[in-house]
């Protein structure tokens, strides 16, 4: 564990309250808790420049990345950022990371204020036995779901229980067997729409993005970017919106979530929920933080001082994957529009996250368009300046 900078009050008083976030990646929940108005103490995988920037402190987890979150680190870290407060974190806000370890999140629930949904409903919303089940009874259709192999694997595809990003889904193999930690479900084509925001409040304030992957030989479902203000009709819309809604509360899921789905032949289909804040936060939080802000008071039980009003104009981010090769950082040139920019001297292996970009447009066609022109930029300027 590498320590990265130095650095409870009453939850209405907002100005210089310190919060713990934990996250893979903390630097777009830091960010948005920094317009807020908090002093976001981040533990993460990364540490990097964007994150330091926004943060009163870091700690980076070593190996988290590549083997998840480990409870005895983890709350060291925790710990440690608390210790140099100024004054006692309100609590703590959980990102990616955590989809498959309930018992850490009950761990972490016994030692700090958990601002967001408890270990019982992450646990409920990433058991495909549990989840399809309720989306049945609540009559919210999903691509058809099973724990067996199917006899015919054409067209099937193979997902591990609480993964994210995609990273986790395989095409079904002839051969498949049953396994523990995965689940089967037949593959679907459309429209990737999620619907995101704040949900258990009187009135969910939700903005829809359009997502997309990049796929690679070894991950061929790939989380690769996001652009909000997506051209759909207003009664799909509702219809999208209704769902997650109906959902969020059979599962009692309070605070910022998202809700994934592929529209085909017009039919939304859930294909999953994230019961914690996602990748669209980057592009339906506005100037002032507001999503952050009321996902406090949310959780807190306080009502939202504001509408978390979305950007006017439509905004896209796109991640980069080191796809040519691994390299280390150079002393890089970084342009304004790009994010999660690592320090000189980092080592990104062949197909890791390397760093995002966004874009702002009028339409959201627009935006993505722009967003991956940039990508293309800035993957030629990093292996330019690489140092190997």
């Amino acid at each position: 564990m590498r320590r990265r900078k130095n650095s409870s009050a009453s939850l209405k008083n907002v100005a210089g309250q310190a919060v713990l976030i934990a996250a893979f990646s903390g630097r777009a929940l830091a960010q948005s808790a920094r317009r807020a108005g908090y002093q976001p103490l981040v533990a993460d995988a990364f540490g990097d420049l964007d994150t330091q920037d926004a943060a009163s402190a870091v700690e980076v987890i070593d190996g988290a990345m590549s083997a998840g979150f480990r409870t005895k680190p983890l709350i060291a870290a925790l710990d440690t950022l608390s210790a140099a407060a100024s004054a006692p974190p309100i609590g703590l806000v959980l990102g990616s990371g955590f989809e498959d370890k309930p018992r850490l999140i009950a761990a972490l629930g016994s030692r700090f204020r958990l601002l967001g949904n408890s270990a019982a409903t992450y646990k409920a919303c990433k058991n495909p036995a549990v989840f399809f089940a309720k989306l049945d009874e609540l009559g919210i259709a999903h691509p058809e779901t099973q724990s067996t192999p199917p006899a015919d694997a054409n067209g099937w595809l193979t997902k591990r229980i609480g993964g994210s990003g995609g990273r986790h889904i395989r095409i079904c193999s002839p051969n498949a067997t049953r396994r523990a930690r995965r689940y089967f479900q037949r593959q679907l084509s459309g429209d990737r729409i999620s619907v995101g925001g704040i949900f258990g409040a009187p009135s969910p304030h939700l903005s829809l993005t359009r997502q997309w992957i990049t796929s690679s030989p070894e991950q061929p479902f790939r989380f690769g970017g996001a652009v909000s203000m997506p051209d759909i009709t207003p009664s799909l819309r509702q219809t999208l919106e209704d769902a997650a809604t109906r959902v969020a509360s059979a599962f009692g899921i309070v605070g910022m979530a998202s809700f994934d789905f592929i529209v085909t032949g017009g039919t939304p289909h859930l294909l999953e929920v994230n019961p914690r804040p996602g990748a669209s936060l980057d592009v339906i939080d506005n100037a002032h933080g507001s999503q952050f802000r009321t996902h406090i008071d949310v959780c807190a039980g306080i009502e939202p001082a504001a509408t978390p009003h979305p950007p006017r104009r439509a905004r896209a981010m796109a991640i980069l994957h080191a796809d040519r090769r691994a390299l280390t950082l150079g002393a890089t040139p970084w342009p304004d529009w790009s994010a999660d920019r690592g320090p000189p001297g980092t080592y990104v292996p062949v197909g890791a996250p390397l760093a995002s970009v966004f874009a702002d447009a009028q339409t959201a066609d627009e935006a993505q368009r722009l967003a991956l022109a940039r990508l293309a930029e800035l993957e030629d300027l990093l292996y330019e300046h690489a140092k190997s």
